[in-house]
């Protein structure tokens, strides 16, 4: 059900204008969405290194040996399946995780921007110590560090850009944090190609060494960031900077409707002493079912299948190590300006009508591409040009419906449905259900493609489809909806209301 508003009303009744998104809002979100980026930037590069033949001659021989087997007994499916390998690529996830709850606490008790912080800061430290590895402790340990740093910008990044903008831009801007976490995962991809060609044979450690680069740049910017208003709020005795933060993002001085509302969720927030413990009471039920839903949904869809392992998909259907990495810069193209197609739709159109676009533009995708490796590539040899060029045709139509449905809108309802008082707390939920899942299709990945074949993209597409049917029947439109009163969307829900109406 589709909740519209000509104006935004207040808990109290009346109207209240929203503003404007002014030249400082602009300034501060992209700062925060360079939270985005550095995560972008890992997904894209781990992917990358793991198809270069000196990395892997370095750090994981036996891989290396499989690959170069050709046809002599090693499946097409199967040459890149080692636990090690994943390992790598899944161990940040296991770091985010841990961190994202500690962010929780940081978030609520200290404010947004110094989780924003310390989440550049770890990152920038995992970079470093990638890019100078020796071994494979040293790889790891930087793994982990980088994995401190995206759980704590993923946690506080989505919840910055959903309190500072206007409502109804609220979409747009939020998207912003896809977008960037495209912009990093393209930009890791074409350094990824650049220095594979590299003769000496250490492209890799540029390539990894570069995640200084925005790691550095959210860490020196967030000491510029202004807080929230709400997070203003919830600190005691800074009311009246808050609602002077209110004005100056808001571009105008009449906001006194928007920040009773404001001070109103504050006082119910102040009578949470154990968030974790309340959120699961039955006034949040509908908020939890998405916290835990909607990221988990998010990591089936496959889109890891090509985020992480995108080369080495390539290499998989026959295509040499140039091709494969340049396939992944095309298929980051697509992703990165289906995302910004998101950032123009979404207030317009609703996420409802995305997720379900998306989520049918995915379900064929998936089921043609299973189709085509069923049907042309057998355990040993490859595809034929024109086949290996329409699964990438495929995979890149695939990436655009996540694009523009899943991939920004798993980050933005969540972030937006959350009320005060348990908004902290939601959130971690729904990083850490993601990192969780992240680790777990990370993880598995290369031993499900050995055994699964062709139909790992089947084993996703009946996901999709899942997915698909639940947005339809459970998630409202929550577009257009001041945060602080959210809680409307649900009462007016034909299943939700039920069950918060109960006894």
């Amino acid at each position: 059900m589709a909740v519209g508003f000509a104006g935004m009303k207040s808990s109290g009744g009346d109207f209240y204008i929203n503003g404007r998104v002014t030249p400082f809002v602009i300034l501060s979100c992209m700062t925060a969405a360079m939270g985005g980026v550095i995560f972008g930037y890992d997904i894209g590069i781990s992917g990358g290194v793991t198809s270069m033949e000196p990395f892997l001659s370095k750090f994981f021989p036996k891989v290396r040996d499989r690959m170069r087997a050709g046809d002599s007994g090693v499946s097409n499916y199967c040459k890149f399946d080692s636990q090690l390998l994943t390992s790598f690529t899944s161990s940040l996830y296991v770091a985010g995780l841990v961190a994202s709850f500690f962010a929780s606490t940081v978030t609520r008790a200290f404010g947004r921007k110094p989780s924003i912080l310390m989440g550049g800061a770890a990152f920038l430290a995992g970079a470093a110590l990638g890019g100078a590895a020796l071994n494979i402790y040293m790889l790891i340990i930087g793994r982990l560090l980088l994995g401190v740093g995206v759980g704590f910008a993923n946690q506080s990044v989505p919840l910055y850009l959903s309190e500072m903008p206007p409502p109804r831009y609220r979409g747009a801007i939020n998207n912003g944090f896809q977008f960037s976490i495209g912009i990093g995962a393209l930009s890791a991809n074409l350094i990824n190609y650049g220095t594979e060609k590299i003769p000496a044979g250490y492209g890799w450690r540029i390539s990894l060494a570069m995640a200084a680069v925005p790691a550095f740049l959210l860490t020196l910017g967030a000491f510029f960031l202004p807080e929230t208003p709400n997070s203003l709020i919830q600190q005691e005795g800074n009311q009246h900077e808050a609602l002077k933060m209110l004005q100056k993002v808001r571009g105008t001085e009449d906001v006194q409707a928007e920040f009773d509302d404001l001070i109103k969720a504050n006082e119910v927030a102040k009578t949470v002493n154990h968030p974790f413990r309340n959120i699961i009471r039955r006034r949040y039920r509908p908020q939890l079912v998405m916290a835990i839903a909607i990221p988990f949904f998010q990591q089936v869809t496959g889109i890891n299948v090509i985020a992480f392992y995108a080369p080495l998909l390539f290499r998989t259907i026959g295509l040499g190590e140039s091709a494969s990495l340049m396939s992944a810069v095309v298929t980051g193209l697509v992703g990165t300006g289906s995302t910004f197609m998101s950032m123009v739709l979404v207030d317009r159109l609703g996420r409802r009508t995305l997720f379900m676009v998306g989520g049918i533009q995915m379900l064929v995708s998936q089921l043609a591409i299973g189709a085509i490796m069923a049907a042309q590539l057998g355990d040993y040899g490859g595809l034929s040009t024109g086949y290996a060029y329409l699964v990438l045709i495929l995979i890149s139509v695939y990436v655009a419906g996540f694009g523009w449905s899943w991939g920004p809108l798993g980050w933005l309802v969540p972030s937006e449905i959350f009320p005060l008082e348990i908004r902290s707390s939601a959130q971690s939920i729904t990083v850490a259900v993601s990192f969780v899942f992240t680790f777990a299709v990370a993880q598995t990945f290369l031993s499900m493609l050995c055994h699964f074949k062709w139909g790992i993209f089947l084993f996703f597409g009946g996901w999709v489809a899942a997915m698909t049917g639940f947005v339809y029947l459970l998630l409202p439109e929550t577009g257009n909806t001041p945060i602080e009163v959210m809680d409307r969307v649900w009462m007016e829900h034909w299943f939700w209301k039920s069950v918060l109406v109960a006894n």
